[in-house]
Order: structure tokens, then sequence, then C-alpha cells
């Protein structure tokens, strides 16, 4: 065998073993990716039932239930990002700065009827915290503008979402109206 054909063996082999190197370690990292997506991406292709994804946008104002299972707090909301809306659920203690028309991200999966089951939510301290992936939905989504200026606080979006028992601005609904 020649010496160049020696060489394009060795070179063959190197990449065969690269590529085996690599599809093993993508493999084993498919499990462990998280992936980030927004309401309205949710409500288009929604991920398999027990994927994990976080999913991030703003807690509609007057979604917020805070109920107890077994002695247990277990809080029901819903999340929006002006063109789609997902309820969640969690079990546990929201974290203290959790609130209405606030940006969050919950981590979790999506049961086979549609709801978010979370097992961990993020809130951030600033009152103007809005996390980078809302932010990017939202530009997206065409819900805000940065050449307009800041976004108006989080509280006072009203994105017209209806919510299960609730009226556009998340008050709960009421005889004739």
């Amino acid at each position: 065998m020649k010496r160049k054909h020696r060489r394009l063996l060795v070179v063959l082999a190197c990449l065969a073993g690269l590529g085996t190197a690599t599809g093993l370690t993508l493999a084993a990292l498919r499990n462990t990716i998280v992936f980030f997506l927004s309401p309205a991406q949710v409500a288009a292709k929604p991920p398999g039932p027990g994927q994990v994804f976080r999913l991030g946008g703003l807690v509609v104002t007057g979604s917020v239930r805070h109920l107890t299972q077994n002695g247990h707090p277990v809080n029901d909301f819903t999340i929006t990002d002006g063109k789609g809306s997902v309820p969640v659920v969690f079990a546990g203690v929201l974290p203290d700065l959790f609130r209405e028309g606030q940006g969050i991200v919950a981590l979790g999966s999506l049961r086979p009827d549609g709801r978010f089951v979370a097992t961990e939510v993020l809130a951030k301290h600033d009152a103007n915290y809005m996390p980078k992936d809302v932010v990017e939905a939202l530009k997206k989504n065409g819900e805000w503008r940065p050449s307009q200026g800041e976004p108006p606080p989080a509280a006072t979006w009203d994105f017209g979402v209806r919510t299960q028992g609730a009226n556009a601005r998340g008050a709960p609904a009421t005889q004739g109206g």
C-alpha cells in the first residue's frame, strides 16, 4: 500500500471516529437540553407530552388562583405573550417576587390536556425585569417596538386574552357581561 493511501485511510478513520463521538455526545445530551418556548409557539406546535421545556411570558392579570391540595399549595395561572396563552399549574410555593402582569419563566412539561405543569417558576427582583427570551418573543409578535421607547409596565398590558371564567381584562366574569 502506498504512503498516500495510508494517509487517506488514517484521515478517514479519524473522521469516522470524530463523527461517532459527536453523534454519541448529541444523543446523550438530547434528554438534557431544555428549550425555551413562548405561549404562541406552544399553541402553534405543542411539544410532546412529558418533554421538558421553559415557558416564558407575562402572567395574565386576574388569572392567579392559590389552592391547597392535601395540605400543599397549588397555584393555577395563565401565561401569555399576546399571541397565545397557556394555563399553568405549579405545586409549591411561588417566589416572593411572583406577581400578575410580571414576566416569568417556568420549567416543566405539557400535559395532554394542554395545561403546563411547572416544576420551577423563576421571577426576578426588578419591577421592570422581563426575561430576555420573553422580550424577544414580544418583539417578534409585534407587542413591543423598542424604537418607540421602553415597554409600559407589564401590569398595564392588556392582551385581550380570555381565561376560563374571566373577562378580557382578567377580571372574574359577572352575570350579564
